[in-house]
């Protein structure tokens, strides 16, 4: 697949997707969205793949939508937009494998839901987190999707209606992020999460990132009942037996991937 707008390398069993728009600070282009969904798609259906790390090339992470493209257009491009912006966000939550965020810089705006949107995400002591929209009279409504789930009502409304950006210590005490790690090791750290990922059965991984957005934002009883399915297909797959059966028998498992 050629490529315009990212990069895409393998790192072992990790395919790592860089957006590569370090002039326009990594502007989240209609053309950028369509084409950082194709690779997630290609990268579904790949075995090989068991984990994504999403970074940016250059000093800034990602800067959300291109402001170009929200001026003096129709109605119907907005659309247009906005629905890309949210097939590519629920990508990286539908996809079997976990994605990672790898953030240095500033995250603003969709590029903040981007990292909200992301499974796991480490940053570096750089990283800077904003929803600004309020400020140039266009609320972050989309990205708020996201960032309520991660942060919950109080501190998403904080950012959403003030604008103000928080560091990464405080997007990791907030949950937006998982950790903040030293620049020179952030790389090293989510291929590590990476590794630690594909350790597991490649087919059980799938089943529960799949079964948690199915029950995130159920009733309890809901949930339950979701979770309860989930678990009595995934006890009886052959992965489960076989991850049982070694731990018993206190061998390594074989996973027959399925």
């Amino acid at each position: 697949m050629r490529l315009s707008h990212l990069l895409l390398e393998h790192v072992e069993s990790t395919a790592v997707i860089t957006l590569d728009k370090p002039e326009r600070r990594n502007a989240l282009s209609l053309e950028l969205m369509r084409e950082f969904t194709q690779v997630l798609d290609q990268i579904a259906d790949d075995m090989a793949v068991r984990a994504v790390i999403v970074a940016a090339r250059g000093k800034v992470f990602c800067s959300g939508h291109d402001l170009n493209e929200l001026v003096g257009r129709p109605r119907e491009e907005y659309e247009t937009l906005f629905a890309a912006c949210t097939v590519l966000m629920t990508k990286l939550q539908t996809i079997p494998q976990p994605a990672i965020a790898e953030v240095r810089g500033l995250a603003t705006a969709a590029g903040c839901q981007l990292v909200a949107s992301c499974d796991l995400a480490l940053a570096d002591e750089t990283a800077t987190f904003a929803t600004p929209g309020v400020k140039i009279g266009l609320f972050c409504s989309t990205p708020m999707v996201a960032l309520t789930r991660a942060i919950g009502r109080k501190r998403a409304m904080e950012m959403l209606l003030t604008g103000r950006a928080i560091d990464g210590a405080t997007a990791a005490d907030w949950g937006l992020i998982n950790a903040v790690k030293p620049a020179g090791l952030l790389r090293e750290a989510a291929l590590e999460l990476a590794g630690q990922i594909a350790n597991a059965s490649a087919a059980t991984v799938a089943t529960g990132k799949r079964a948690f957005y199915a029950q995130i934002d159920l009733a309890q009883g809901q949930a339950y009942n979701t979770a309860c399915e989930v678990m009595t297909a995934n006890a009886a797959a052959a992965d489960a037996q076989e991850g049982i059966g070694a731990f018993l028998a206190k061998r390594p498992p074989v996973w027959p991937g399925r």
